[in-house]
Parts: structure tokens; sequence; C-alpha cells
């Protein structure tokens, strides 16, 4: 009798178990109901009127090409893709950025999308926090990927909607993101992305932690509106940009996606 009560313990847990994923992976995927747009839609709006082109050391220098394939496995509702230059290295960090649902932004990270292109990984992924100011810090994974001849310095982050009274964001990188983002009405991913191959090791993970240091409170800022943001930020309505997709590095930039 014991070890059927155990047993039955041991199928009622298995039961539970599996209805609770598929509770889970019918949210994700709307099988039960359709996930509300409105709030994913108003946020890629704010990241493309909004986010800035010159902050702290650094200045946009060009948009990047857009990849309508790539941006579809993304599930960007939103998107920028640029070429920074930092004024005081010469240092350039292509940006990309994509607003999406949790479960679209999470699938495609560079742990999947660069070996599919050819690339291999270097340095293994590892958690970073990166000070954004106001004793606050941005988490994000990075990893190195390599072809022909060529390395590239990835940082990857997800900005959500945090806890503070102003709106600021909270940049996280969950070990399973499609899990601890999937509450959120939206996400914004950051790719910062260095041509180590250029700068070296060091500096590659100095100017991507400078970036995301200084695009914090700057993108903090423009997204709210700020009557007087940082120094260096432009006005929100002339920071749009055009879409941009992650593409292959360019010849002329020390980063690109």
């Amino acid at each position: 009798m014991k070890g059927s009560g155990v047993q039955l313990a041991i199928l009622a847990a298995a039961v539970a178990l599996v209805a609770a994923a598929t509770v889970v992976q019918g949210r994700w995927t709307e099988r039960w109901a359709p996930i509300s747009r409105d709030e994913v839609i108003a946020a890629a709006r704010l990241l493309e009127e909004r986010f800035p082109t010159r902050f702290g050391e650094w200045e946009a220098e060009r948009e990047l090409e857009s990849d309508p394939k790539e941006l579809q496995a993304a599930g960007a509702v939103g998107h920028i893709s640029r070429l920074y230059r930092n004024n005081r290295t010469k240092s350039r960090i292509s940006a990309f950025v994509v607003c999406a649902l949790p479960y679209d932004a999470s699938a495609h990270t560079p742990d999947r999308c660069y070996p599919g292109a050819g690339f291999t990984i270097g340095e293994a992924e590892h958690r970073v926090k990166v000070p954004v100011g106001d004793g606050r810090f941005a988490e994000a994974l990075t990893g190195t990927f390599a072809k022909s001849g060529q390395t590239l310095r990835i940082f990857w982050t997800y900005g959500v909607a945090g806890g503070a009274a102003d709106g600021r964001l909270d940049w996280v990188a969950p070990q399973l993101p499609r899990i601890a983002l999937s509450g959120e009405p939206s996400v914004y991913k950051l790719y910062t992305i260095a041509d180590q191959t250029r700068v070296g090791t060091s500096q590659s993970m100095v100017e991507c932690e400078g970036f995301i240091s200084q695009l914090a409170p700057a993108l903090d800022a423009a997204l709210r509106g700020a009557d007087n943001p940082p120094p260096g930020v432009q006005p929100p309505a002339e920071a749009g940009g055009s879409p941009g997709a992650p593409q292959p590095p360019a010849t002329d930039a020390a980063a690109a996606d």
C-alpha cells in the first residue's frame, strides 16, 4: 500500500507539472487567447522615435542595413540598428535593439543565431554587471564569435519596465529569459557589438561596457521625454532612426551585427 501511495503521489506531481508547462506554453504561443499588442506597439514606436543618436562620448555615424528575415526571426515590432563612434577613443560599436514580445525576443540570441551564420563560439557566454548611475547596474551576457579571421565581442541584455517611480528601465540577463520575462508586455533586447580583432580583448570589454553605461540613463531620459536630458542627449524629436538589423561587420566599422 505504501508503494502504491508513493507512486500515486509521483504521478500526481508529474501531471501537475505537465499541466503547468502546458498553460505557460499556451500563453506564450497564444493558444488560449491572443496577447494584446497595444503596449508593445507603443513601446516600439517610442524606441524608433526617441532612441538617442548622441549621448556621453558616443555619436551615431550611420544607420545599418536591415535584413527582413532577421527581423522576422527576432519578432521585431520596432527596431534600431546603428553604428556609433566614440569621440574620445575613436572606437566603434554597433547597436542593435528590437522591441518585441518576450517569447519572440528571447528565442533569437547570439549563441544561437551566430553559429547558424557560420561563426564559431570563442569565449563562452558569461554574465557581467555594468554600472549605469545612481547605484544601479545593468546585467548583460557577453561572449565572442569568430569567422574568417574576425572576432566579435557581443553584449546582450533585455530592458524591461522597472519598479522605479520615474519609469527607468531595468536591464536584465536571465539564464532562462523566456520564463523570466514571460509576464512582461514588451521587451527591449539590446546587442552591443565590437570588433575585438581591431581593438583587442580588454578594450572591447571596456568599450561595450562604456557604451551600455552611458546609453542606459540617456535612453531612460529620452523615452520619458525628459525636459532636461543628460548632457549630449539629443531631444527626442531629433533622435529617430531608420530601421536596421544584425548584419556581418562592415569593413569600415569596428563593430556590426
